[in-house]
């Protein structure tokens, strides 16, 4: 069984006062409140919804 690589992402940083796509984006990564770890898939997607929000988010260590 192949073992999927993940990444652990926390946000750090709110999302009122910014874009309703980055306010979706955040709701799409799962993030539901401050502080928040979620773990996901290591994809081109969600490295590309990462970094549209790489102001209000930091990724721990995996």
């Amino acid at each position: 069984m192949v073992k999927k690589k993940t990444i652990q992402i926390r946000q750090v940083k709110s999302g009122i006062g910014y874009a309703k796509d980055q306010k979706a984006t955040l709701i799409g990564l799962g993030f539901r409140r401050m502080n928040q770890v979620v773990e996901l898939e290591d994809t081109p997607a969600v490295r590309g919804m990462v970094n549209k929000v790489r102001h209000l988010v930091q990724i721990e260590t995996a």
